[in-house]
């Protein structure tokens, strides 16, 4: 998905609406603002609390935006962002997995005279200077789901954070339960660095460290597969010909494994247990291939697309004078579990297609027709 300066279409309950991309000037919004829960406006009859009444350009830039992860979150984003009227501008830029262009979209956002931006800051740390340089220049800032480092009120507004450690710490639990006796644990994150990968490395050591039973494989803290299916694919490709005694694997982007675990079957070794984030292609996988897999048990968390609404949420709220929400941490659930099937156990939508997610809250036939 590349930056656009034409009409997108943005899908929402009551039909498609349509913001139009033409940048406009800033409006006066102030750095720092308000960020304390309560309404400094009136909002907008018919819409949520947190659309205001006053009229603004909003950007959404992603670090990464190449998967169908991205494009399910990022629709996610424009559905909740065309509930709010006072939108009445949007851009979105996609880093293609460059720092330095997620920089320059950032800047650029600005330059056009956006009110405010909802940012995923893939690189971390290394984002840091350039939301500081919004959030200065008077635009709302509200980075999400990975940590760029910096105080809120200081270097942006507010970042809607994701509580990963307890994603880590639910991995951690099920391995124990499911392997009581220990092993080795492989685990795959995105980018060098980020936040999230860290919190979860960090939730899992606070359950399987103290047993003494489990030992961690691979990259420290994590492999690194910048969340991109093809480099994810290389990296556990690699993986599995190095080690040949894996008995967890853990990933905070499931469908990206599917086109590597097949090479676990072709070296006459049984796929192992898996735990990590929901996808319909890999629910499906599993129920293609778990006869023949012994080992092969499998417990997903809800993959967190609607984090993104999240922060449209308090973007909207603090930029046109809307009701800031009530959280401004995202929480996942645990999904499936195909030992306990609680939750819900593994569930696969043959007549969907395999790049969507059915813990998101838009509905799998409406992903369904985004990826098309």
């Amino acid at each position: 998905m590349k930056e656009s300066t034409s009409k997108i279409r943005l899908m929402a309950s009551c039909g498609a609406v349509a913001l139009s991309l033409a940048a406009c000037s800033s409006t006066g919004t102030t750095a720092g603002g308000d960020t304390s829960g309560s309404a400094s406006g009136a909002t907008v009859a018919g819409a949520p609390s947190w659309c205001g009444t006053k009229k603004i350009s909003l950007g959404l830039t992603d670090g990464f935006g190449g998967n169908s992860w991205r494009l399910v979150t990022t629709a996610a984003a424009k559905e909740e962002i065309a509930k709010c009227p006072s939108v009445t501008n949007f851009t979105y830029a996609d880093g293609q997995g460059d720092t330095q262009k997620a920089i320059s979209d950032i800047q650029g956002l600005v330059a056009k005279g956006v009110n405010a931006m909802v940012v995923f800051p893939d690189a971390g740390n290394a984002m840091l200077p350039a939301l500081r340089s919004a959030f200065k220049a008077g635009v709302v800032t509200v980075p999400y789901r990975v940590n760029p480092g910096g105080t809120a009120k200081a270097d942006y507004n507010v970042w809607i954070g994701a509580d990963f450690t307890t994603d880590g710490k639910n991995w951690g639990d099920w391995i124990v339960k499911n392997l009581p006796d220990g092993g080795n644990v492989l685990f795959l994150s995105g980018p060098a660095g980020n936040s999230q990968g860290v919190d979860e490395l960090k939730g899992m050591k606070s359950v399987l460290d103290p047993t003494g039973k489990y030992k961690f494989i691979g990259q420290s803290p994590f492999e690194v597969t910048n969340w991109d299916p093809s480099k994810t694919q290389q990296v556990l490709s690699a993986a599995i010909a190095k080690y040949p005694k894996i008995d967890v694997i853990v990933s905070d982007f499931g469908p990206s494994l599917v086109g590597a675990l097949p090479e676990f079957e072709k070296s006459g070794r049984s796929i192992p247990m898996i735990a990590t984030s929901d996808g319909n292609v890999l629910s499906c996988f599993y129920e293609a291939h778990k006869a023949k897999n012994p080992d092969f048990k499998l417990m997903t968390v809800a993959t967190g697309n609607d984090n993104a609404r999240l922060a449209v949420q308090w973007a909207v709220a603090l930029a046109t004078g809307g009701k800031t929400p009530s959280d401004d941490v995202f929480k996942a659930p645990m999904f499936e579990d195909s030992v306990s099937s609680t939750p819900h156990p593994v569930t696969c939508e043959k007549a969907l297609p395999g790049d969507i997610y059915l813990s998101a809250q838009m509905a799998g036939d409406a992903q369904a027709k985004l990826l098309k």
